[in-house]
């Protein structure tokens, strides 16, 4: 309303990813004056046009600052759902400067590179053929931002850490790392409704859900965990068998929750810090599949009662 009175044509986004998901949001709204805004986040109607955006991230996490998507919580409901992928809503350009991330709190700083990992995973974890480049470039990428993610850990200051990790983080979300791929992001719809209805930082919340996402669908394609962690951390599996691959799979599993906790991320809800009862995680599970037909994922597929178990284990 207020672009609209102040008839405002372009909007530049000034800090974490939830701003520049707001700016791409509100430039939905101006451009799109004949419907609701929260139609194009269900899905019930596309974007025709949407105002310039820009970005200047203060936060290495999101990649928002060079995706065509975004992400808004309607407090109705507290659904959590991200828009129809489209370029209209693409930032014309982004401004990023680490040194603006100097000020961080850890906690933030830490579960922004968790989020890049997860962009990436998302799209690594695929249960078809995938392109050997593609791979390379993911695999890269999350060696980069593992071993990044150690080095603040220690010196929040350290100016080439931060410039790996906020790079990393725009190429983890620009569809480059999804190339010749079907993304997954069951692990991000499932994290999205802890954060509708819990008080948690995205990041920190996919840490938390990931592991137990993994154990439950790996039987699915075994040889994709193992192909994650010789290539992203070092687990040799020259020697693996198809009857001992499970050994190395959990192996792989257990070094992504390693990695969690040595930069202080959480690998369940307990460590998190929330205890949710059964119903909340019937409805959390329930809100997941809403307007889904009934499932979410690709890597396998995932129903309503998929989600409760997955959370479940979570606890």
């Amino acid at each position: 309303r207020l672009c609209q009175e102040e008839q405002v044509d372009f909007i530049l986004a000034v800090g974490g990813g939830s701003v520049i998901d707001s700016s791409k949001a509100i430039g939905y709204g101006v451009a799109n004056p004949w419907t609701d805004v929260w139609n194009f986040f269900l899905k019930t109607e596309v974007p025709k046009d949407c105002l310039p955006i820009a970005a200047i991230p203060t936060i290495a996490a999101s990649g928002s600052e060079m995706s065509g998507s975004c992400v808004i919580t309607n407090e109705d409901g507290w659904l959590k759902r991200g828009s129809t992928r489209s370029d209209l809503c693409r930032p014309r350009f982004a401004l990023l400067n680490p040194r603006l991330t100097y000020t961080l709190p850890q906690y933030q700083t830490e579960s922004g590179c968790v989020d890049i990992l997860l962009h990436t995973m998302e799209r690594y974890f695929v249960n078809l053929e995938t392109m050997e480049i593609t791979d390379s470039i993911s695999e890269s990428l999350m060696q980069t931002v593992i071993y990044n993610a150690r080095i603040l850990m220690k010196e929040p200051g350290n100016y080439n850490a931060r410039a790996e990790v906020m790079w990393a983080g725009s190429l983890s979300h620009n569809g480059l790392t999804g190339a010749g791929r079907v993304s997954d992001f069951a692990t991000h719809k499932i994290e999205h409704e802890l954060g509708g209805m819990f008080d948690v930082t995205h990041g920190a919340g996919l840490a938390a859900v990931w592991g137990s996402w993994a154990r439950y669908v790996y039987k699915t394609n075994p040889g994709r965990f193992a192909q994650f962690g010789e290539k992203v951390f070092g687990i040799d599996a020259s020697q693996t068998s198809d009857s001992d691959i499970t050994d190395t799979v959990l192996a792989s599993i257990i070094a992504w929750e390693t990695w969690c906790h040595s930069i202080d991320m959480p690998t369940t809800l307990t460590e998190l810090g929330i205890y949710p009862t059964d119903a909340q995680i019937e409805e959390m599970a329930e809100k997941c599949v809403f307007g889904r037909n009934g499932h979410i994922g690709f890597f396998q597929p995932l129903t309503k009662e998929d989600i409760v178990a997955i959370l479940q284990m979570a606890k």
